[in-house]
């Protein structure tokens, strides 16, 4: 089975771990290393991040 191509790049998925403080695990261990709720947080401030960029482009 084919892996999908992931929607967020990797500069902002590095960018989001930095700024929720777990980009050390990700360094040590890979994407496959941080817990599921650090992968929560990530997708939910990416969210954020976007919703805002919206609100300002209008």
């Amino acid at each position: 089975m084919s892996r999908r191509k992931g929607i967020m790049s990797d500069g902002l998925k590095e960018e989001l771990a930095k700024e929720l403080g777990f980009y050390d695990v990700v360094q040590k261990e890979g994407w496959g290393g941080i817990r599921a709720k650090d992968a929560g947080n990530m997708v939910k401030l990416a969210i954020e991040k976007a919703q805002h960029q919206l609100v300002n482009k209008e």
